[in-house]
């Protein structure tokens, strides 16, 4: 016997997602649903699904009782995320677009990372992130295309990240992310990959500029990822010392994304897209 539920497709500049409203958390997707969904050839394809419920009808809202929608998110493969930057400013983009949320001023929702909050700008929609931390020591970063292992700078923005700087552009295309890079040591939750190329010069008119491509834990190479981008532009603003700028713009495959750092927390702007809704049967 299957279900028949309603869904929403949507990216944010690229990073695409199935968006499922289940506002009072009466479904319940196991793993291989979820990856049957986010399947590109026998489901509607995604590198990931957004469930949208209420705080307060999920076992761990009280952890965000201070927002009354919850972004249950899970990786393609079905497992469970902490955040997704790309992935918030969608969900921001459903909950204006059906009414279920006004943007006029800022609105909180709810995440396994805690409460983020999400507002309109120029980019589309911006989120603070929150606090952020970037590890002591280096993790080597294997990958097919490097001739040699590199160092990867840890960095925690509510998920776990290693970011690795590239010296050209010719190095970053040349690399073939269809296989996971490997992490020594390897993280206790594992973690995204990101590799990073800065602009010559770093910095025009005060903003940091970078390019950037990402392994995704749990899906794979994606078009973007907005923790990533934010952990990205940390960690050359890290490696670049003190007069580093606080305002990034980084380039990934499907776009452009800003990063600004302020009073100790990060913040991601970017597009978000809804294209097509549909109807779906859950085995």
């Amino acid at each position: 016997m299957s279900t028949t539920v309603p869904f929403t497709k949507g990216h944010g500049t690229g990073n695409d997602f199935v968006i499922v409203a289940d506002p009072e958390g009466a479904l319940d997707l196991s793993a291989d649903q979820v990856a049957v969904l986010c399947d590109r050839r026998f489901g509607i394809g995604g590198d990931g699904i957004l469930r949208v419920v209420r705080s307060r009808a999920i076992p761990d809202g009280a952890q965000t009782a201070g927002a009354e929608w919850f972004m249950d998110y899970r990786n393609a493969d079905g497992s469970i995320a902490e955040m997704c930057g790309n992935g918030i400013r969608v969900f921001a983009k459903y909950l204006e677009e059906t009414g279920l949320a006004s943007f006029e001023a800022p609105v909180p929702i709810g995440t396994r990372a805690g409460i983020k909050v999400v507002s309109r700008s120029e980019r589309g929609y911006e989120v603070d992130l929150g606090e952020f931390r970037t590890e002591e020591g280096d993790i080597l970063v294997r990958a097919r295309g490097l001739d040699v292992p590199r160092p990867g700078l840890g960095v925690d923005v509510g998920n776990p990240h290693v970011v690795v700087a590239l010296p050209s552009d010719e190095e970053l295309d040349g690399l073939d992310l269809t296989a996971r890079p490997q992490l020594h040591p390897e993280p206790p939750a594992g973690a995204n990959i990101e590799f990073v190329v800065p602009a010559d010069p770093l910095v025009t008119d005060g903003v940091g500029r970078i390019r950037m491509r990402v392994f995704e834990r749990g899906v794979g190479e994606t078009l973007s990822c907005g923790t990533g981008v934010a952990a990205s532009a940390l960690a050359v603003r890290d490696w670049a010392g003190r007069a580093a700028p606080d305002h990034w713009v980084v380039g990934v495959p499907g776009g452009e994304l800003g990063v600004r750092v302020a009073d100790g927390h990060v913040h991601l702007s970017g597009p978000a897209a809804l294209v097509f809704t549909g109807e779906v049967a859950l085995a």
